[in-house]
């Protein structure tokens, strides 16, 4: 076992996590399960973590999240999903409450890894009669995760037409829905209630009261960074999902994250077809294969995956234990460039990995730009292994493998953000290296002459810290006092810039500003510090300030909205200085509106 020590692998919402707190409760918030009646005969059970969460990157808003499991009980029961082992008897409690566990006659798996097989555990054995329903890769993963006596009735589900009947109406249809990061995937549907029980997909990673989605705008931003982080690597996987829905009159999403969708279903279902086509209507993407023993690997992947996507290249990611090569080596041949992360087991590659090295390097064009990935307890050859073949082959590595011992920190996560940033913007920077030059159009021009303050937005969170030169300033509000900052997709800073989030905008003094601007418009390397010799001090919201400032703003990111390649983020003032009055403002002119 040389990929991690701790058996987590891609939902941790049960896994303890770091003191800290969210904008819905304080930190000191009790664990707790909240029962509701949503639909006839059906409750949810929302295990919910008021904490904040950071330990993977779809946590890294830090709202704190929900695990839901849902109860159907008509003349036979099925439950459907549960959490992982630190909500066990907090939700073999509630459970209870609502049914004697020894009388279930089903249970559903819409998706399993081995935090929650140890619940599983705990419910057959309070359960020995019942009968668990998967897809045939989740059968066959809880042949891997349960001891052989351990292993329930299983029936295999294989989707289409009602295979369950619970009775009073309650006909429960299956559909599969494998992607690469849970390729044991499966949807229920009730035909009686309308209900789709979604598992991974639809939710969100938010902890609240609130049972229902309440309010679209409001959680709009949460849901597309879900989306993001989870999604977006897979959105051929999801768009073939959606269309699976087109004959299926949808009363309500029920998800194993967040807020049951009862007002939205129609929104969410078109953002997330919308979402998806913008995916895989990219000019360039990355192919990123992998393996993972125990979800390490796989954090890392999707972390780097969301550092491409946010860049405005798409990711086609590849679970190599479940692809077959041909499907590897079509992926390869269209890419811009490719990635390819493993465990090490036994002080080699898995032999997936080995048998994708092989497709990569007899297919993969040796102008395409490559990187190199992995997890490992004690030794990591097998990442030795994928450079040295890469580089034997021909291929040049982006960056520096990245080598992960046991799970990754939270400096890591945005390390390997940074990375995938890094590797979308040289894919793009080759590519406009191949492109023919055209002068500046008038219309170009004219949006040049489009002026702001010369800034510098710095923020900090925990151990990561940001800045970023920024001239797209503008205020907004006079009450509140609030401005307006356009931040690109693909900047480093953009991923500590979601709502709540403090940050400082300093403000830059007229013939003082070359030398903060030459700093901050240098290439910093993934993870480097972007305050080595310069001097600031710290706001009392913690971001740093730049003593050579003429003035400086401390504020708080209040909403944010997509615009083409940008975020436009609306801020609001908490606080300030006027550092030098007698000082003006330094103002960026430009020759063209394509670029800064």
């Amino acid at each position: 076992m040389d990929d991690a020590t701790e058996l987590y692998d891609g939902d941790r919402s049960d896994m303890p996590e770091s003191a800290g707190g969210n904008t819905n409760m304080t930190a000191t918030q009790p664990r707790d399960v909240q029962t509701l009646t949503i639909a006839a005969d059906t409750e949810v059970m929302r295990s919910r973590s008021w904490e904040r969460l950071r330990f993977e990157i779809e946590y890294a808003l830090e709202r704190g999240t929900t695990s839901n499991s849902y109860l159907i009980q008509g003349d036979r029961s099925a439950l459907i999903d549960f959490p992982g082992e630190s909500f066990t008897d907090s939700f073999l409690t509630a459970l209870t409450q609502q049914i004697d566990p020894a009388s279930l006659d089903y249970i559903i798996l819409g998706h399993i890894n081995p935090n929650r097989a140890k619940t599983l555990k705990v419910l057959l054995e309070k359960a020995p009669n019942v009968t668990v329903a998967c897809s045939s890769p989740g059968a066959k993963a809880l042949g891997q995760l349960l001891e052989e006596d351990d292993i329930p009735k299983i029936q295999v589900v294989k989707g289409g037409e009602a295979e369950i009947d619970l009775g009073k109406g309650h006909q429960l249809r299956f559909i599969r829905v494998p992607t690469p990061r849970w390729p044991e995937g499966l949807w229920t549907y009730d035909e009686s209630t309308r209900v789709l029980f979604s598992s991974k997909f639809f939710g969100m990673h938010l902890c609240d009261s609130a049972v229902f989605d309440l309010s679209w705008h409001d959680s709009l931003e949460d849901r597309r960074y879900y989306f993001d982080c989870l999604m977006a690597p897979n959105a051929r996987q999801v768009s073939t999902a959606l269309e699976k829905l087109e004959d299926f009159s949808l009363s309500m999403f029920a998800p194993v994250h967040g807020p049951v969708v009862q007002y939205h279903v129609h929104e969410l279902l078109h953002a997330y077809q919308e979402w998806s086509q913008q995916q895989q209507g990219k000019a360039l993407s990355v192919t990123l294969v992998y393996a993972s023993a125990y979800g390490n690997t796989a954090t890392i992947a999707q972390t780097l995956a969301r550092g491409i996507t946010k860049a405005g290249i798409a990711v086609e990611s590849i679970n190599a234990e479940q692809t077959d090569p041909d499907e590897i080596k079509a992926a390869i041949e269209k890419s811009a460039g490719f990635l390819i992360g493993s465990p090490t087991l036994g002080g080699h590659a898995p032999t997936p990995i080995q048998t994708a090295l092989g497709v990569i390097l007899s297919s993969a064009s040796k102008n395409q730009l490559a990187g190199v990935f992995g997890s490992f307890g004690w030794s990591g050859e097998a990442i030795d292994l994928l450079e040295s073949k890469l580089k034997d082959g021909g291929y040049s590595l982006a960056f520096d493998p990245i080598r992960v011992k046991f799970k990754p920190t939270e400096s890591t996560l945005q390390y390997c953000e940074e990375v995938g940033t890094d590797f979308a913007q040289a894919l793009k920077k080759v590519k406009r290296a191949k492109a023919p030059r055209t002068p500046a159009s008038s219309v170009e021009q004219a949006v040049g002459r489009l002026v702001g303050s010369l800034c510098v937005v710095t923020t900090r969170k925990g151990d990561a810290s940001g800045a970023m030169l920024a001239s797209w300033v503008s205020q907004a509000t006079f009450n509140p006092p609030g401005f307006t900052v356009a931040v690109a997709k693909e900047r480093a800073i953009e991923s500590l810039m979601h709502r709540d989030n403090p940050f400082v905008l300093n403000i830059l003094a007229d013939g003082q500003h070359q030398g903060p601007m030459r700093h901050f418009l240098k290439s910093f390397g993934p993870g480097e510090d972007r305050f080595v010799g310069i001097e600031t001090q710290d706001a009392e919201n913690g971001c740093p300030v730049l003593k050579d400032a003429v003035a400086y703003l401390e504020c708080e990111v209040a909403d944010r909205m997509e615009c083409g390649d940008h975020w436009v983020v609306y801020a609001t003032i908490n606080n300030g200085e006027l550092l030098k009055p007698d000082a003006k403002a330094a103002v960026h002119f430009r020759k063209t509106g394509t670029h800064y």
